[in-house]
């Protein structure tokens, strides 16, 4: 169910950023908006381990290193640019950025998904 789960995730991840650009205006909508990303975040960084890790079992040490080091320069990457988009735009300029970025990685799993053999488990 990894990519079904991802899917779900990825839509999840994209809705967050809504209520997260009213979170200025009301502490429930903020309060709802981190619960849905993290819940999102989490169900993706979890699920692409899984199935990273099922491809090449006898790797496991070479790939966790890999995937972190990637997770890192990601996260790193994410913070500088909201940094900036909050320094530019506000808040509403990091929802922007968050929510783009969001659409582009369901975008990739979507085109992903449609070039995947169907014995590859498309949900």
């Amino acid at each position: 169910l990894g990519q079904r789960t991802t899917g779900v995730a990825l839509v999840l991840l994209l809705a967050c950023w809504l209520p997260l650009a009213f979170a200025p205006r009301s502490l429930w909508l903020l309060v709802a908006g981190v619960i849905v990303l993290d819940l999102a975040g989490q169900a993706i960084h979890v699920t692409n381990q899984s199935l990273v890790f099922r491809a090449r079992p006898e790797a496991h040490g070479r790939l966790v290193g890999c995937y972190m080091l990637f997770y890192a320069l990601g996260s790193g990457a994410g913070a500088i640019a909201s940094t900036h988009a909050y320094a530019h735009a506000g808040w509403s300029g990091v929802c922007m950025l968050g929510a783009g970025i969001s659409a582009a990685a369901l975008a990739f799993w979507l085109l992903t998904l449609a070039a995947m053999p169907p014995e590859a488990g498309r949900p």
